[in-house]
């Protein structure tokens, strides 16, 4: 399990809208803005589902997430990966519909960051 660092966790939260991309089982791209986002913990995060069409599609096929953060007051920019669970009933989505009307909650478990700043370390592993 990765833990996000305070840095990360403070940049986290300075975003509203994050690009979230995600691919078919043949590894067919898609990339979306989402809003309703949370991190829960260190190393959780939950993504509403509002209105995902080929994203959900794409997480069925293959649970794997990539969210970009970077912003005017984040230092630095990053990605963090991750594996995601579909939740449509029980407590964890009851709590994301009390802030949106979601058709369902990915629960993303980090699983590696990397840095996307320009320099001799873009691309690199962070965790």
């Amino acid at each position: 399990m990765v833990t996000l660092t305070e840095e990360m966790k403070a940049a986290f939260n300075t975003i509203q809208i994050f690009p979230v991309a995600t691919a078919s089982k043949e590894g067919v791209p898609n990339v979306v803005p989402i809003g309703v986002i949370s991190l829960v913990d260190d190393s959780t995060i939950w993504i509403a589902d509002n209105f995902m069409n080929k994203t959900l599609s794409n997480i069925i096929e293959n649970p794997k997430v990539s969210i970009y953060v970077w912003g005017p007051e984040t230092k630095g920019s990053f990605q963090i990966k991750g594996d995601v669970e579909l939740k449509t009933s029980g407590p964890e989505f009851e709590k994301i519909k009390e802030k949106s009307p979601a058709k369902g909650l990915l629960v993303m478990k980090i699983t590696d960051v990397y840095d996307c700043s320009p320099g001799p370390n873009a691309g690199g592993k962070l965790l």
